[in-house]
């Protein structure tokens, strides 16, 4: 229910969201199927900070501070993105990291779409 009612009212929220979840269940199966560790917690951090950020950014205190949280988020998103093409290059590709590149690149440009409209306010 909560989630529908999210999707209504601001989708980066729910994207961002259900990417994290995805990044989770996928940083999950790396570690029990391909016993990779290391780029699995980088993955699952930055990966997982998107939604963390687009949520406190709700909350921001001044127009600046929202900016500066959703460019936090973008940086984050990239850098999930530079770990998701690490892991699909590496030999490491499980199915779904080609999905979640996909989602990556389309937070990427709705962070940067609202960071660019905000500045503009």
């Amino acid at each position: 229910m909560e989630n529908r009612k999210l999707k209504r009212q601001n989708p980066l929220l729910i994207k961002s969201y259900e990417f994290a979840l995805a990044i989770v269940l996928f940083t999950r199966k790396l570690q029990d199927e391909q016993k990779e560790f290391v780029i699995s917690k980088q993955v699952l951090r930055s990966g997982t900070v998107i939604g963390a950020l687009s949520e406190e950014a709700q909350q921001a205190e001044s127009k600046a501070d929202f900016i500066h949280k959703l460019s936090i988020a973008n940086k984050e998103a990239h850098e999930t993105h530079y770990w998701l093409r690490l892991i699909k290059d590496s030999e490491l590709e499980l199915n779904e990291v080609l999905v979640l590149i996909e989602q990556s690149e389309e937070l990427k440009r709705i962070l940067i779409s609202i960071i660019k409209s905000a500045k503009l306010k």
